[in-house]
């Protein structure tokens, strides 16, 4: 497995880290099963970086990701993020980036999964009403304490980031980034970059929609959250679905899958860049893994950039209450 590093002081991980969230969240029916041996194999291939949050199915899935690393600590980059509070039932409560909610999410963590310290700790979403610095400076009291090794931000924008940096050194920021969500350009990886802050790139696959495998709203299960998704509501599914002809093109003359050419464009974006595709398959799983080897020229590169421009996809990646959670984004 390929290693890459996040950020300047950061830990060294698989250069495709995994999204643990459609384990046990999301994207319809569980099935831990699946799911685990997904896990294993994961395990078994070199993914260090696993990627969960205390939200994801309201805790559940931070003891699940607990379970399928017993016995396993050694190399692992266990990423979990606070500041979406869900009650037991999944009832969405709100934001929080308060000092003592920082601790308390974290100690809650830790019991959750298992372990000792948190190796790389995000907070989800900024707090507009709580200023980054006292949120950050909680942070950095986990950090002392040897509770956190590492910490981020989670879709903050570049005036979040440079404040939260000048409290305690951020290893990474995670936002959503793929060839048909490339807003992060335009100022939040120069913003990075610039700060020597490693990037983790969640929903590189576009919400599996540039796998080629979505053509229809039925295609995606009862439950599923992409149906209340704008991108995925039928008008704009339908105009999306033109812009994967380019990515399906390219593959058939490559003799890779869709998924391995989007995740290549996302890798070849930066070695400061680490993609971290969701899935509870193991087929996809390696599938995924494949793309290392997928290796894109100067044209084919250009050829993607040209048919995804930023902005390019028809209708908002959130809802309207998704997107005013977005830091740098509200309307509020």
């Amino acid at each position: 497995m390929r290693k890459r590093r996040l950020g300047k002081q950061g830990p060294e991980v698989s250069a495709i880290g995994l999204g643990c969230m459609g384990m046990s969240d999301f994207y319809g029916v569980r099935d831990d099963v699946e799911s685990e041996h997904t896990m294993r194999i994961a395990l078994d291939l070199g993914v260090t970086l696993l990627d969960t949050a205390d939200s994801y199915a309201s805790g559940e899935n931070e003891k699940f990701v607990g379970r399928c690393i017993q016995g396993q600590r050694s190399g692992l980059v266990v990423a979990t993020k606070f500041g979406h509070i869900r009650d037991e039932n999944g009832v969405y409560k709100g934001i929080s980036g308060h000092p003592d909610y920082v601790r308390e999410a974290c100690d809650a963590s830790l019991r959750r999964l298992g372990i000792d310290a948190i190796d790389l700790y995000f907070q989800h979403r900024v707090d507009p009403q709580v200023p980054i610095e006292d949120t950050i400076g909680a942070l950095a009291r986990l950090v002392e304490a040897g509770k956190v090794r590492y910490i981020g931000l989670s879709e903050a924008s570049p005036q979040s980031i440079r404040r939260a940096h000048a409290v305690h050194p951020l290893s990474a920021i995670q936002s959503e980034y793929s060839l048909w969500s490339r807003d992060v350009e335009i100022e939040v990886l120069p913003t990075c970059r610039e700060l020597g802050i490693g990037f983790v790139a969640y929903s590189p696959l576009g919400r599996g929609f540039l796998t080629g495998s979505l053509k229809r709203r039925e295609d995606l299960p009862e439950g599923d959250y992409r149906l209340n998704t704008p991108r995925f509501d039928r008008e704009n599914l339908a105009r999306n679905l033109a812009l994967v002809d380019m990515v399906e093109s390219i593959a058939r003359n490559k003799g890779c899958t869709p998924a391995q050419l989007a995740l290549a464009w996302v890798l070849s974006r930066g070695a400061d860049i680490v993609p971290i595709p969701g899935t509870k398959r193991a087929r996809y799983l390696r599938e995924n893994l494949a793309a290392l080897e997928v290796s894109l020229s100067p044209e084919e590169v250009t050829a993607l950039d040209e048919a995804f421009p930023i902005g390019a996809a028809s209708g908002a990646r959130y809802n309207e209450w998704g997107m005013d959670l977005l830091d740098g984004q509200r309307s509020n």
